[in-house]
């Protein structure tokens, strides 16, 4: 049963998202990510990560992506692959390039390459207003804290280095959290429209939902779709200017079902020569460029 208004057709394709790939088969969810290949040599393997699809296990999640590798190899190659191995992560409602090596030796140097800075990665987000300026880095260190509220919960959050003196408006240095990383993110504004903006990201670092911390409570623009991070003290969808609903066809006790628009655009990998991937954002995400009138910028 389709339904004819395309805004009632919008919202189901919306609400089926992050479900699609829990109810497939194993064997299934493996084809689906072989044909997302982009790219394919005797070390490594790049796909085009789908949405909604966890990198690891965890109660609750039927099907990931480490649990398809070894399936995933002998589809790729023939049925005496090694199964491939993760190098690095992508949050489950992230989409786009994503690195898996053929051998174990293949996945350390990878992760070595990560861990040393070398890899470049670029991602785009829409985020909800506009940041001020509209191009800068944001280097505020993070850590994970509980959340007191109705319901108990983690959140990754900023512990900055510094704060303004509440008697004269000065900036002062705190003492630094020992639990808390430094993180670095670059970001600049592509486009601007409709009470939203299209960020093109790269962070420096890799701390655990980096981009949508520093986006949210950094900058006070948080992604499109992030209902986490969009408030602080309770778990509730996020709040969307009156525009962007108009503009999305969306009311707002639908919210909910907006999923998180962030995107892997881009990955440079120095592996013997310079390898770099670009992947298209998915059909959601362009359409929603499309309603929201933000202009993807031609590469």
């Amino acid at each position: 049963q389709i339904p004819k208004d395309p805004a009632q057709r919008w919202l189901r394709e919306l609400s089926a998202l992050s479900q699609q790939l829990q109810q497939v088969h194993p064997n299934v969810l493996a084809k689906i990510l072989k044909e997302r290949t982009l790219y394919q040599n005797e070390e490594i393997v790049v796909i085009d990560k789908p949405y909604g699809l966890p990198v690891h296990g965890g109660p609750g999640i039927k099907n990931c992506i480490a649990d398809v590798l070894p399936i995933l190899a002998k589809m790729l190659e023939n049925m005496k692959a090694d199964p491939l191995h993760l190098c690095h992560r992508l949050d489950k409602e992230t989409t786009g390039v994503m690195v898996l090596a053929r051998s174990k030796e293949a996945a350390e140097k990878i992760r070595l390459l990560f861990k040393t800075r070398q890899v470049e990665k670029i991602y785009w987000a829409i985020v909800l207003g506009d940041p001020d300026p509209v191009e800068g880095v944001v280097e505020i260190p993070i850590v994970e804290k509980e959340v007191q509220s109705h319901q108990l919960h983690y959140k990754m959050t900023l512990a900055p280095n510094y704060r303004l003196r509440p008697e004269d408006g000065k900036v002062m240095k705190i003492r630094k959290n020992r639990h808390a990383e430094s993180a670095v993110t670059r970001y600049r504004r592509l486009a601007a429209a409709s009470a939203c903006s299209l960020l093109e990201l790269q962070p420096i670092t890799g701390v655990k939902h980096q981009i949508r911390v520093h986006l949210a409570y950094g900058l006070g623009c948080p992604i499109l779709g992030d209902h986490k991070y969009s408030h602080w003290s309770k778990l509730a969808p996020q709040k969307l200017p009156e525009l962007t609903l108009r503009r999305l066809k969306l009311e707002q006790s639908k919210a909910r079902h907006l999923p998180l628009h962030l995107h892997a655009h881009r990955l440079c990998l120095p592996l013997g020569q310079h390898l770099d991937f670009v992947c298209k954002p998915p059909l959601f995400f362009q359409k929603t460029l499309r309603k929201l009138e933000l202009d993807i910028p031609k590469d």
